[in-house]
């Protein structure tokens, strides 16, 4: 194993176990390659891998720090036991319902016979069958638009989608326009695949048309990724004009959108940016949310001149979706239960944001009133890094602002509260 990877695994381990909390500083780089006895630009290796991974993020002038929650908030529940599990996690997103175990047990019932498990074996291809498809169009559906189901590929998860997304629009090395402040993962899998971000800004609307306009006629730009739904981090919607322009924009460009709807399930409108620029969006949304991460799949509405890149795609990166879990997925949008849940956690999500509002009253944050996540600019003279760790110091996990930055060192002094997780 090279030098670096061995250090950046050390240090990962450090997290893992606590002994590195988040929010903590790094040594400088020129120290720690003295500590080790390496080169400088091996230890620049090193924390550019801990950034890679998720573990650290780096802000210009002030050093590296380790991200919150990470070792807490990458598996989930599941890899929340030992001494640095957080009490309270605000930076783990995914809404599961109390009671929402038994309601799914009961509907898969259904599921258990040796006919479905036996179909459930064999190999699923991107596009699923027939009747997965003709569901899953519907179930889709909102605001008026309805996807054609010969245009629905099926992926093991929201992300999975993405990737394939990015690899059937973006050659490596291309370039990817991106809201500044973005999803995380996108930044992580954009670097996998070889892709440079380019930030694209943004205001109370989302994604600003000009700077899309500009960022293209200056360097080009291959495609777009942007959340036009329920923002994760800002929970900004942008609104039907705004989409509109977005789309008039994409057709003169002759530029494709990925369009990332994971939360768009929580609003029933405005329609969706692929209802407006049908032939220039890749549509993506999944069960992590609406459901669970356990047991999900993902779905990618996609034009029909861009089919085989994308199946492609989901083929050649092993991304393929889980027999099983389409054919539960085709059962609760048979049978109600999808819908019910998605109900459910509308209020669920509803409420838990009127406790957020109550008890930050007079503070500057901007949410959702149907939204699991807030965003939280910090009042002097708190910065996010000192705030991350304080709060860490009581057992709460958040997420700063500097993880979802595209620009490092560009980060706002805010945090994101992701409200899923708490009784």
């Amino acid at each position: 194993m090279q030098d670096y990877l061995r250090l950046a695994d050390q240090l990962a381990a450090d997290i893992a176990a606590g002994a590195l909390r988040p929010g903590d500083r790094l040594a400088p780089q020129r120290q720690f390659a003295v500590q080790h006895a390496i080169a400088t630009s091996t230890a620049a290796r090193v924390y550019a891998e801990l950034t890679r991974r998720g573990l650290a993020v780096g802000e210009v002038g002030r050093g590296t720090f380790v991200r919150a929650g990470r070792s807490a908030v990458a598996g989930g529940p599941g890899d929340m036991g030992g001494a640095s599990a957080p009490l309270v996690n605000l930076a783990y997103n995914f809404p599961i319902l109390a009671d929402q175990g038994a309601t799914l047990a009961e509907s898969l019932a259904a599921l258990m016979s040796p006919e479905v498990i036996t179909a459930a074996l064999q190999p699923v291809g991107t596009g699923g069958t027939a009747s997965i498809r003709d569901l899953t169009a519907a179930f889709l559906a909102r605001a008026g638009w309805q996807p054609q189901p010969a245009h629905v590929h099926f992926a093991g998860n929201g992300r999975q989608a993405i990737a394939a997304a990015i690899a059937a629009l973006i050659p490596r090395g291309g370039r990817l326009g991106v809201e500044a402040v973005t999803y995380p993962m996108v930044q992580t899998l954009a670097a996998r695949l070889g892709v440079r971000l380019v930030p694209l800004a943004t205001d109370e609307s989302g994604l600003l048309p000009g700077a899309l306009a500009s960022a293209y006629s200056k360097d080009g730009l291959d495609a777009v990724y942007l959340q036009p739904t329920l923002h994760n981090p800002l929970g900004t919607t942008m609104p039907a004009s705004r989409r509109a322009e977005i789309a008039d924009l994409l057709e003169r460009l002759d530029l494709y959108a990925i369009e990332d709807a994971v939360y768009s399930f929580l609003r029933d409108d405005p329609a969706p940016l692929a209802a407006h620029a049908a032939g220039r969006t890749i549509f993506v949304e999944s069960l992590s949310k609406r459901i669970a991460p356990g047991l999900t799949a993902g779905f990618a509405v996609v034009p029909a001149g861009l089919a085989d890149a994308v199946s492609g795609g989901i083929r050649s990166g092993g991304w393929a979706a889980n027999g099983f879990a389409l054919a539960a997925a085709a059962h609760w949008f048979a049978d109600g239960t999808a819908d019910a849940l998605t109900a459910a956690k509308r209020a669920d999500a509803a409420a838990r944001q009127r406790v957020a509002a109550a008890q930050l009253a007079g503070f500057n944050v901007a949410a959702d009133p149907v939204s699991y996540h807030c965003w939280w600019e910090l009042p002097p003279p708190w910065r996010a890094d000192t705030f991350v760790a304080a709060a860490a110091q009581l057992g709460i996990a958040v997420t700063p602002a500097a993880a979802f930055a595209v620009s490092p060192g560009q980060a706002p002094s805010a945090v994101r509260l992701a409200l899923a997780s708490p009784p």
